[in-house]
């Protein structure tokens, strides 16, 4: 029986992923260890090991660098998914890429749907974009693409973690409120992909959104940071436009969770009680 590759395995997910995955017959990389964008060192690493399936966590994530840095971007969202899925396609792997909300533009007054129209505005969107069309282009069997948003974890930096940091060393902090998503835990992520592995088996790609239960803007989610954290910190709204950022960020990017819920059977936390258990995790939940 073939191993399973994570790639990205030093970032959130991947770590999260490393934490619950059985202890044989997984093999996990970063980029130091596999360059995923050299296409015959990843084929040669994928028959040395005898890999069968591939989950890719790898991603160029520095949204705002990636309007100038839009080369390595490319490469790493675009260039190493084209290589992942020709491979996939050429060996009879099994394959699931996550990708990302800022495929879409944020202009919805609704949950986004798989089959919603995307429409990046930043080159980090477009990338991952075009990472999604080279999977569904060349279709390789049994490969799924799982679109997500506002990834936090105990692992690597994240929102939580800068609350956190930023909650002890001052008064008050300005955050959001006028963008509108759900943050996903990334242990709950971590949960489903390998609760979905075994059931994956369909002719041609699939597309489907995971993110927590609930709706809330990011100041909503510093609140409740500093309420289970305990911290004194004020947290005051601020519009979008007060804290300018080189790329564009979605307004709204809430995901509709439907399709993977009916077709896996998975069971989705709300994100409340998700961020209960990491402030736990952290030691921080007082």
């Amino acid at each position: 029986m073939g191993k399973v590759l994570v790639t990205g395995a030093a970032g959130q997910l991947g770590s999260e992923i490393r934490a619950i995955a059985p202890s044989e017959g997984y093999i996990f990389t970063d980029r130091h260890l596999l360059d995923i964008s050299d296409k015959e060192a990843m084929a040669l690493f994928i028959d040395l090991n005898v890999i069968d399936t591939i989950i890719n966590c790898a991603a160029y994530t520095a949204v705002d660098k990636a309007e100038e840095d839009v080369e390595n971007a490319d490469l790493i969202n675009h260039i190493a998914i084209k290589n992942m899925a020709e491979i996939a396609r050429e060996k009879g792997l099994k394959l699931v890429h996550v990708s990302t909300d800022y495929v879409f533009d944020g202009k919805n007054h609704k949950p986004y749907i798989e089959e919603d129209t995307p429409n990046p505005t930043g080159v980090y969107g477009k990338t991952k974009l075009a990472g999604e069309k080279a999977i569904l282009q060349i279709a390789p069997a049994n490969s799924i693409i799982i679109r997500t948003s506002w990834v936090y974890s105990g692992y690597g930096n994240n929102f939580v973690k800068t609350m956190l940091k930023l909650g002890k060393e001052r008064e008050q902090l300005g955050v959001i409120y006028d963008q509108i998503g759900t943050p996903t835990y990334a242990a709950d992520l971590a949960e489903a992909i390998l609760e979905i592995l075994p059931k994956i088996d369909n002719p041609k790609p699939e597309i489907y959104h995971y993110s927590n239960e609930g709706a809330i803007s990011w100041y909503d989610f510093a609140k409740e940071i500093m309420k289970m954290a305990k911290r004194s910190c004020q947290i005051n709204p601020i519009e979008t436009k007060e804290y300018p950022t080189p790329a564009k960020r979605p307004h709204y990017s809430l995901l509709n969770k439907a399709k993977i819920k009916k077709d896996f059977d998975v069971t989705i936390p709300y994100w409340k009680d998700s961020l209960s258990a990491c402030l736990t995790k952290l030691g921080e939940r007082r």
